[in-house]
């Protein structure tokens, strides 16, 4: 339970930086937070669950968005995910369909702290607004 409480005080620390009780809290606990910083590296705890988000993203055509939702186990390992196309037709539905269908097999498996989207199954704007709803999703399970 001590080292899950120093792994909390280091992401806190880590997290947002202007939270003062949290670095002094963590200065007091040096040496073992060094030891967990040293073995887990940055890595981020998420709390285990399933996600969603809306992403948005600029196209010739306009403002598009997609939904994204996605499973995460506590090391931040994405179990699942799903994007639901939000456009209302023309090109921007075929590309985010094709994004849609394709974008499981390149993320499944990925640690969430890993992702950088930039093209899934030929549509490059798309991903845009994935990474926009993955960012929310991050910040969410981290709380």
């Amino acid at each position: 339970m001590s080292g899950a409480a120093a792994v909390l005080m280091l992401t806190a620390a880590c997290g947002g930086g202007s939270d003062t009780e949290s670095e002094s809290t963590d200065s007091s606990s040096s040496d073992e937070t060094t030891e967990d910083a040293s073995s887990t590296e940055t890595a981020t705890t998420y709390t285990v669950g399933d996600y969603s988000a809306e992403g948005s993203y600029q196209t010739p055509g306009g403002t598009q968005s997609v939904e994204v939702e996605l499973s995460l186990e506590a090391d931040g390992t994405i179990t699942a995910v799903t994007v639901t196309p939000q456009a209302d037709g023309g090109n921007s539905e075929q590309f985010q369909t094709k994004f849609a269908g394709g974008i499981a097999d390149e993320v499944v498996g990925t640690k969430i702290d890993d992702l950088d989207v930039s093209k899934v199954s030929g549509s490059s704007l798309t991903s845009g607004g994935f990474n926009a709803a993955v960012d929310e999703i991050k910040a969410e399970a981290a709380a």
